[in-house]
């Protein structure tokens, strides 16, 4: 039988071990299946895959309800999809989450953008961070962040009061607290100041503009920096618990865009 390398102890052991003879972990081969996660986070390019999703779903919006794309309303909303686009695709805000119990645009809000310039500076930044901290804690963690920011970000912005909010700003900002976490669990000074200040410049920019969600900001820092802490005292590898809980927020994150489908389906049938 071929052999893996257990995703606790890193020892190499058979792939239908019951438990792992070095560290005791169970099902460590995860019936023939962790050989090929591993191989599937390396051939995936989740920064890609988030980009890809984001320019998706932000051309939808604007096709949906054409009058978006022509609309003028300054050089800070140019292809600004329309208010009613972003309730289709699944915009957040307190109103929705705890009022109408929409809990999943929690989900769906992280991949939604309000203007050309808004998706273009988020999409930025997750290809500068999202390929440094999937280099740093993988691929799988990479995700498991990236989401559980968005959450708490726009968790952080619902219980503010925000009535509606979209972006992946909060989950850009988990990805900068993972970076720190890293940093600091390293002892690396220079590196954690680096992303500190990024961090900083970002909030302050934050405070400056209007209309920005300083609120999902605050949320996805604390979020991501929780997360990626638990996983700093897992050990640097990824093992079962980063496939089982990447695998909980794919599942999630579909889920929420069906549930979002299926809710505005029935909306307007009714």
């Amino acid at each position: 039988m071929p052999a893996i390398l257990c995703p606790s102890c890193r020892k190499l052991i058979d792939s239908t071990e019951k438990r792992c003879p070095f560290c005791g972990q169970l099902r460590p081969g995860m019936w023939g299946f962790t050989a090929s996660l591993r191989r599937l986070g390396v051939e995936i390019d989740f920064s890609k895959l988030i980009v890809l999703v984001c320019a998706v779903l932000y051309i939808l919006s604007l096709l949906s309800d054409p009058s978006g794309i022509f609309r003028l309303q300054g050089m800070m909303n140019i292809l600004a999809p329309t208010r009613q686009a972003s309730i289709w695709f699944g915009v957040t805000g307190s109103g929705l989450v705890f009022e109408w119990g929409h809990w999943w645009t929690l989900i769906t809000a992280i991949y939604l953008h309000g203007n050309l310039l808004h998706i273009f500076f988020n999409m930025m930044w997750v290809r500068q961070l999202g390929p440094l901290v999937e280099e740093l804690f993988g691929p799988y963690r990479l995700f498991v962040i990236f989401t559980v920011a968005g959450i708490t970000g726009f968790l952080f912005s619902s219980f503010s009061g925000t009535h509606l909010t979209l972006g992946a700003s909060g989950s850009i900002f988990g990805l900068l607290a993972a970076a720190i976490v890293y940093g600091r669990r390293q002892g690396s000074t220079l590196f954690t100041r680096q992303f500190l200040q990024w961090a900083v410049i970002l909030f302050v920019f934050g405070l400056v503009f209007p209309g920005v969600d300083n609120w999902a900001h605050l949320g996805g820092f604390i979020g991501g920096y929780a997360t990626a802490f638990v996983f700093s005292r897992m050990g640097s590898h990824e093992g079962l618990g980063a496939y089982l809980s990447a695998g909980i927020c794919a599942l999630l994150t579909v889920g929420a865009f069906v549930l979002q489908a299926w809710t505005m389906f029935n909306f307007y049938q009714g």
